[in-house]
């Protein structure tokens, strides 16, 4: 049997090109060129003496040999990845990396606090941080391209792990002026005709808003979109129209008047971690660290589950 010599590299772009369906996608994502992606797989086939992916449609999709290819390529990839973060904290004992997902709203007023006291007691460890939309992140969580997320917990897959560490209900921004704004509370009709500021897409709060506009037959009328919660509080201010928000990003903010939506009363806001994945003793620190001290009441002023 002819011996096939594919390099680790070559199985980390395939993987990621058929991830996104698309080379030039992957190769952002890779931080390196288009053509290094397209040779090395078109090498992968050589070798293989198989055709990974069909290239007859406009979106990259894999053959059925390529799907069943795909599926051991996840499983070796993964398991190097663990081989090498368990020798690792054997070689370098209390040195290590953490790779965290945090969505922009959360990030902005939660984590710092998070980052602030970690690095005090564990200085010797690396965080890099990833912000991007909840959803988005929990799709990394899948991919095993991040260690943990910090991000709203609702509809969660049993793949992954979690640690409550807040809760956060809906509120609806407007200025202090607004006629809305003596309201105790707010349903969706009352918002059907209200220009609205919404997050951008890959976002879990926007989805589970435009989900109960749809529930409730409304078509709502988004002006404006933006990740950038500073942003979104100027436009409010300004009166170009109301934001739906949680309320621990908005809680005492100047010029501006929260009124909670009555559905859904609170979300849940976690850390949440792959399932299956080897635990590094830097991860492991940074969980016990949130187990320790996030979910304590008076801790940052987070309640406790």
């Amino acid at each position: 049997m002819e011996r096939v010599r594919m390099e680790l590299r070559q199985l980390e772009y395939f993987q990621m090109a058929a991830r996104l369906k698309n080379i030039t996608r992957a190769a952002e994502r890779l931080r390196v060129s288009q053509p290094n992606i397209t040779v090395a797989i078109k090498k992968l086939e050589s070798e293989l003496g198989i055709q990974l992916f069909d290239r007859s449609q406009k979106q990259l999709s894999l053959t059925p040999e390529g799907s069943v290819f795909l599926t051991r390529v996840e499983l070796a990839l993964r398991n190097i990845q663990d081989a090498v973060l368990e020798v690792n904290d054997y070689k370098q004992l209390q040195k290590g990396t953490i790779k965290i997902g945090i969505p922009p709203m959360i990030g902005a007023y939660l984590f710092p606090m998070i980052f602030a006291n970690f690095q005090k007691r564990y200085s010797h460890l690396n965080i890099y941080l990833y912000e991007e939309g909840s959803m988005d992140i929990r799709d990394h969580l899948e991919q095993d391209e991040i260690d943990f997320g910090i991000v709203i917990m609702s509809d969660m897959t049993t793949s992954l792990m979690r640690l409550p560490i807040a809760h956060s209900r809906i509120v609806a921004c407007m200025p202090e002026d607004h006629p809305l704004a003596q309201r105790t509370s707010l349903s969706y009709e009352d918002l059907q005709d209200m220009d609205l500021i919404m997050l951008k897409e890959g976002s879990f709060l926007r989805h589970l808003l435009l989900e109960s506009f749809r529930t409730e037959n409304i078509n709502p009328n988004i002006v404006l979109e933006s990740n950038q919660i500073e942003t979104i509080k100027g436009l409010v201010r300004s009166g170009v129209g109301i934001a739906c928000l949680l309320d621990l990003v908005v809680h005492d903010s100047p010029g501006l008047k929260t009124v909670p939506l009555n559905v859904p009363p609170y979300l849940e806001i976690g850390l949440a971690w792959k399932k299956d994945r080897y635990i590094s003793k830097a991860a492991q620190a940074f969980i016990d660290f949130c187990r320790d001290t996030l979910v304590k009441p008076q801790a940052f002023s987070i309640k406790d589950n």
